[in-house]
């Protein structure tokens, strides 16, 4: 019997992007809210490591056989000493809608010149199996902090992310583009060769 894989997640544009990701694996993936899972997790780790280690862990104690992963991403701004980093997600209060989270952070780098407005994406995905084990994988995309919001296509953080190289946002990139290039993206593909790895072997 091929496991299943839960994410510990309720966002759906998080989940499109990790179904289109991992959809290769030939295992049924859902959200911790489609597998009827609905408990609240604390998040006090000191990193983004641990952070989605805490998420996986917890939803794997409800869902014992499955195979469970989280993830935890957020944004470092070098300028501002990498805030908001691990407190991305709650950075001015969880209900903020990003509109105001991004246009406090154009505000607070006002004036500043566009080679000290560095700044990446970091995400770690933790996977946590039915024996209790764990993987956790770290990824980047590194770009800089945009001057004005420009784009429709990302959420979050991405119409203030500019990477120079594609002269563009992260939210002006295509989806293919984007899966292609972002933290998120590379850290479920870094995943999934451990998955890959561990079918092969017959350990899932």
């Amino acid at each position: 019997m091929k496991r299943r894989i839960v994410f510990a997640t309720g966002n759906k544009d998080k989940m499109k992007e990790i179904r289109q990701i991992l959809a290769d694996l030939g295992m049924e993936i859902v959200s911790m809210k489609e597998a009827g899972v609905d408990i609240e997790i604390v998040e006090d780790g000191m990193s983004f490591e641990e952070n989605a280690e805490i998420k996986a862990r917890a939803v794997s104690r409800v869902l014992t056989s499955d195979i469970v992963l989280a993830d935890d991403s957020g944004l470092e701004i070098d300028y501002l000493d990498k805030a908001p980093g691990i407190y991305s997600a709650r950075f001015a209060g969880e209900d903020t809608s990003y509109d105001i989270k991004n246009r406090i952070f154009l505000d607070r780098l006002e004036g500043v010149p566009d080679e000290e407005r560095t700044a990446r994406f970091v995400c770690a995905v933790a996977a946590v199996f039915p024996d209790g084990t764990s993987e956790t994988v770290r990824e980047t995309i590194e770009g800089r902090i945009a001057h004005e919001p420009a784009g429709e296509n990302g959420f979050g953080y991405d119409p203030i992310f500019y990477v120079p190289e594609y002269e563009c946002t992260t939210a002006e990139m295509s989806a293919e583009l984007k899966n292609e290039l972002s933290h998120r993206g590379k850290a479920l593909r870094s995943m999934r060769r451990i998955l890959e790895e561990k079918l092969r072997e017959g350990e899932l």
